[in-house]
């Protein structure tokens, strides 16, 4: 399952992928489905290759920070119907800017896997079921921190050129973090 979204500071309990993610990993267990996260950043592209263009180019950071062929490969696949039941939790250590050196681990059986992370749709990864957490673009430049404000256009991109709501199964609208809402889709809708 992916969580998608835009993790932005909030109060307490704010929306977004990895808050959700580690709230749903949470209460899982609980109805007999273990939960496994594994953070999309853990497969972040080292620095050489993310900020070729510079520390604060929006068209990279839309395009080259995600490995989506090493998330494919190391987690989606292996634990998918022909993979092998592991999965791995990160490819790449970003503060380091090394490889993570981690080892694969068993994915719990008839568990779910929960890939919190940004601008993850129309990338052709294969997730059973996404949750994109929707903040608008007027709450996005309302809440997003100053020194991370040249990733907007982004994010309105990303909302352009893929329209993760249509795509998304759930929707978590997050414009008012303390007060998120759930509007299904596709299938569950």
């Amino acid at each position: 399952m992916a969580v998608d979204g835009l993790e932005l500071p909030g109060p307490p309990g704010a929306t977004g992928p990895g808050t959700l993610a580690a709230a749903l990993a949470e209460r899982l267990p609980s109805r007999s489905r273990p939960a496994v996260v594994v953070p999309a950043e853990g497969f972040y592209r080292p620095a050489s290759l993310r900020l070729e263009h510079g520390r604060t180019d929006p068209d990279a950071r839309y395009t080259d920070w995600l490995d989506a062929a090493g998330l494919a490969r190391e987690v989606l696949d292996r634990c998918g119907p022909r993979g092998t039941g592991e999965y791995l939790p990160a490819l790449w250590d970003t503060e380091r800017d090394r490889a993570a050196r981690l080892t694969h681990r068993p994915a719990p059986p008839g568990g779910v896997l929960l890939v919190p992370g940004s601008l993850l749709q129309g990338l052709g990864l294969a997730f059973d079921v996404v949750v994109h957490v929707r903040v608008s673009p007027a709450a996005r430049r309302r809440r997003m921190p100053a020194d991370r404000a040249w990733e907007l256009p982004a994010f309105d991109r990303y909302d352009d050129e893929v329209d993760p709501v249509a795509l998304a199964d759930a929707v978590v609208l997050a414009d008012h973090a303390d007060r998120p809402a759930l509007v299904l889709s596709g299938r569950w809708a």
